[in-house]
């Protein structure tokens, strides 16, 4: 499995949202715009033993995928709405494709979530949504025995 390839293809399906003028493939390291930016880059990685069998082991990986609104915009109360808005296109948009075009065995729709929060950045407080997107590969990695 190319890594790479697989955050591209991620990033390509949030891309195609109407929500995000750009999404990056990365923690951003300034404040973004003010509309909503998103952002995805990897979280975890372990053995999914439920996926796994003999001689292979499969893996979940886990993506962070977050969506930052700037705290200055009017009115202060369509922030959360929109930023509601745009987590509920981002599920859809994973439950559509949730094999990202048959590179992975799933995303596991049923584990998703997303917690509200506040950033920090730059002197500035964004309001953001991050979505946990967890991803099974099968067979990930040989199982071979020592001499």
């Amino acid at each position: 499995m190319d890594f790479q390839d697989l955050i591209n293809s991620v990033a390509s399906i949030l891309s195609a949202l109407a929500e995000f003028p750009s999404v990056n493939m990365h923690e951003p390291q300034s404040v973004p715009s003010d509309s909503i930016t998103c952002a995805v880059w990897a979280q975890e990685i372990e053995p999914d033993p439920q996926a796994s069998g003999l001689p292979t082991t499969s893996a979940r990986i886990i993506l962070a995928v977050r969506l930052y609104s700037s705290m200055n915009q009017q009115p202060y109360d369509a922030i959360d709405p929109a930023v509601m808005n745009a987590t509920s296109a981002v599920f859809r948009a994973f439950s559509g494709d949730f094999t990202l075009g048959g590179t992975v065995r799933n995303i596991d729709l049923m584990a998703m979530r997303a917690q509200a929060g506040y950033v920090p950045q730059d002197g500035q407080t964004l309001r953001v949504m991050t979505i946990t997107v967890p991803i099974v590969v099968n067979d990930l990695w040989e199982q071979v025995a020592g001499s």
